[in-house]
């Protein structure tokens, strides 16, 4: 009786040790995946054209976080931020034009950094509403100009609704598309430009 009563016992604390070290794995990772998500990368979906030609609407990313935690953005990066007047799950989704410190212009079509023209082949036409830039911009202390690659179709940093984004309000950097198939691969943020003299 005694001996039956031990295997029983035995067995309960096996079970409860089971049970433990279950639990206390899945709290690892759940940690693990809520880290990942909330300070390394999140998979995202564009909605609407307002990056076309470069991304389009129903095209899946993975957004990574982690690099801005360790270096500042950069002209051209492909960021998703949050905006000033935004509803509360609304991000946009817009490459960086213009840096913290520059003046940012938009006259008869093209953009001017710090007064010298800068040629960039990512705008899908000639921009032909400048917004708020037609007058001269100056980027504060971590500021950005963002536009949307189809310059005439994209709710940026011209309208007063989105206006300058502010570093803490950018999520993350698009690093690689996943879908459709026949597009997957990592995005190129950097192309060789050129600033008129």
């Amino acid at each position: 009786m005694q001996e039956t009563e031990q295997k029983e016992s035995g067995k309960n604390n096996s079970l409860k040790k089971d049970i433990f070290e279950m639990v206390l794995y899945l709290a690892g990772v759940i940690i693990v995946v809520t880290f990942l998500y909330h300070y390394v990368g999140q998979q995202v979906e564009v909605s609407g054209s307002s990056m076309e030609q470069t991304l389009s609407d129903g095209d899946r990313l993975i957004l990574e976080k982690l690099s801005y935690h360790f270096d500042k953005p950069k002209r051209f990066d492909i960021i998703v931020f949050r905006p000033q007047e935004a509803e509360r799950n609304l991000y946009y989704i817009k490459r960086i034009i213009g840096l913290p410190g520059e003046t940012v212009k938009i006259e008869n079509g093209y953009i001017y950094i710090n007064g010298k023209k800068i040629k960039e082949n990512y705008g899908n036409g000639t921009i032909l509403e400048s917004g708020l830039a037609s007058e001269t911009i100056r980027l504060k202390e971590g500021e950005y100009f963002v536009l949307g690659d189809n310059r005439n179709n994209s709710q940026d940093s011209r309208s007063p609704k989105v206006g300058n984004v502010e570093a803490d309000a950018i999520v993350g950097r698009v690093f690689i598309r996943i879908w459709p198939l026949s597009e997957v691969g990592k995005l190129t943020h950097q192309i060789e430009t050129k600033v008129s003299e």
